[in-house]
């Protein structure tokens, strides 16, 4: 017996009573079309004018390859092609399709294609018994159906536009630390703010489940000046580009009045946001972003025990002081096979991408996969195709991977003239010939001065073992005869007095063994 009027309208107002709770919730699709599917008896689902199953209930596997599934996505295409906003379709002793469209047919514009979302009409599809009630609630369902799946498309691409942004933000610095700036500047004017010619690298430690909202908090900070990026490798890390001014706390327009805005961007950082530790680089040129990088993560060394929570790099010598006729000479020479080098394949990487991979090796480790988006094992074996080219044991053994981060910092700097020495005209162009100059004697003791000075206990006698070890702290400690916690604890005093990070990657390693190989030291 049918419900009287009053049942009915009484029924009615409570299911869209619930409907609009539903709406409410998270993943409310979905959930409307679990209620529904409890309400009427029968599976509702979703379906595109295609026959695409793009919602069912929750706990549903595989909705697509249902039988009501099928049919329902096959009522749909037949619907869609009479271009009517509703039907019941089926029967012939099967239950038939109740279908109600959440977009009528023809009021799409392809905006929707363009942005990757659902193109076309959307149906809700109940397949069920015939029944007169039926209709009525599918047709309330629909509309409710329709907003929240607005709101949900909506949302996923928000998330698609966001996703492309930040692949395009780390695809600018990825160019940056290969050396490409013309590139880079290109799409980071499209994307805003554009790069600074003269900047100051920040990395930024914070909790990893709160980097976008710390990345929101920094950009506020920095007045929307800074170009931050999560880090690629580092979950943990998020880096920022800040023109130098702008770090300084120089306003544009300086205010002649008190400027709270005054202080330094670092400290405002750490004093805004307590979660960060901020490492600061020295002023470098764009070009330059690679040794910034390096500058600022030696500096986030300092930072994790310093009480403001920041530290600025404390201004070492950079080895490019080394980049003369000589050293040029002999980089080019190092790095000539890997130059000079022809891929067989054209799936092979070229010259460029090993040196790419190179560098990504010497900075990260095992990290550059993430760094450079390849598998472990093209790594590894790149690695060794390099090991090969350079003559080198770039995968294991300190010395060769000394040599050939020098060689590339040699290769990349900037080109400084001046006339050959006579005294080292004729001579060959080695590594211990480079290190034998008078510059590389006093860049060297500039790098181990403030660890001579800290006076840390054993601290330099710590180091050369731990590098006399290929920088493996076990083997180290087994030479000391102290335990692993021991050594490390020390390593840990002499980061502090030196203001570099020797334990994570990308490490000052490199630098100290080729300064005490140019003392005479290791």
């Amino acid at each position: 017996m049918p419900p009287s009027p009053s049942a009915a309208r009484a029924d009615r107002a409570d299911d869209v009573l619930v409907l609009t709770r539903l709406s409410a919730k998270r993943g409310a699709v979905r959930a409307i079309l679990e209620w529904l599917t409890r309400r009427t008896g029968g599976p509702a689902v979703l379906v595109g004018a295609d026959g695409a199953v793009l919602a069912a209930p929750g706990g549903t596997p595989d909705p697509g390859s249902s039988p009501s599934a099928v049919r329902a996505a096959t009522a749909a295409v037949e619907l869609h092609r009479r271009g009517a906003p509703s039907a019941v379709l089926g029967g012939d002793g099967a239950c038939p399709v109740h279908l109600v469209a959440l977009v009528a047919p023809g009021s799409g514009t392809g905006t929707e294609a363009a942005r990757g979302a659902v193109a076309g009409p959307v149906y809700l599809a109940v397949v069920r018994p015939d029944d007169p009630r039926c209709g009525v609630l599918l047709a309330d369902a629909a509309r409710t159906l329709a907003l929240c799946w607005r709101l949900e498309e909506a949302e996923r691409g928000r998330r698609r536009v966001e996703s492309a942004e930040l692949h395009s933000r780390e695809a600018v610095l990825h160019l940056l630390m290969v050396g490409s700036v013309p590139a880079a500047q290109r799409i980071a004017g499209a994307l805003r703010p554009v790069l600074p010619a003269v900047t100051q690298v920040y990395v930024i430690e914070c909790p990893s489940d709160r980097r976008r909202e710390i990345a929101v908090r920094i950009d506020r900070t920095a007045r929307g000046r800074a170009w931050i990026v999560p880090c690629p490798v580092r979950p943990n890390h998020l880096i920022a580009l800040v023109p130098a001014e702008e770090s300084a706390g120089q306003r544009p327009d300086p205010d002649p009045g008190p400027d709270p805005g005054s202080d330094r961007l670092d400290r405002l950082i750490a004093r805004d946001v307590p979660e960060c530790r901020v490492g600061v680089s020295a002023d470098v040129a764009l070009r330059d972003t690679p040794v910034g990088y390096e500058q600022a993560f030696h500096a986030l060394a300092v930072a994790r025990d310093a009480p403001e929570r920041c530290a600025s790099f404390g201004g070492h010598t950079d080895v490019t002081v080394l980049a003369g006729p000589e050293g040029r000479t002999w980089a080019g020479e190092l790095l000539g096979p890997c130059l000079r080098y022809a891929p067989t394949r054209r799936a092979d990487p070229g010259p460029r991408e090993l040196l790419d991979t190179l560098g990504s090796w010497l900075s990260f480790g095992g990290a550059a996969t993430r760094h450079l988006k390849i598998h472990r094992n093209t790594l590894a074996a790149r690695v060794r195709h390099l090991d090969e080219l350079l003559g080198l044991d770039i995968g294991r053994c300190l010395a060769g991977q000394s040599a050939a981060w020098l060689a590339l910092r040699l290769h990349t700097a900037p080109w400084t003239a001046g006339a050959v020495n006579a005294a080292t005209a004729d001579r060959a162009a080695t590594l211990d010939a480079l290190l034998a100059t008078p510059a590389a004697e006093i860049w060297a003791r500039a790098q181990l001065r403030p660890l001579e000075q800290a006076r840390v206990t054993a601290g330099p006698e710590t180091v050369r073992a731990w590098l006399r070890a290929d920088a493996r702290l076990p083997a180290a400690a087994a030479t000391l005869g102290i335990s692993l916690p021991g050594a490390r604890k020390r390593l840990a005093k002499a980061e502090d007095a030196l203001g570099r990070s020797l334990l994570r990657a990308p490490s000052a390693k490199y630098e100290l063994w080729l300064a005490m190989r140019a003392l005479g030291t290791l």
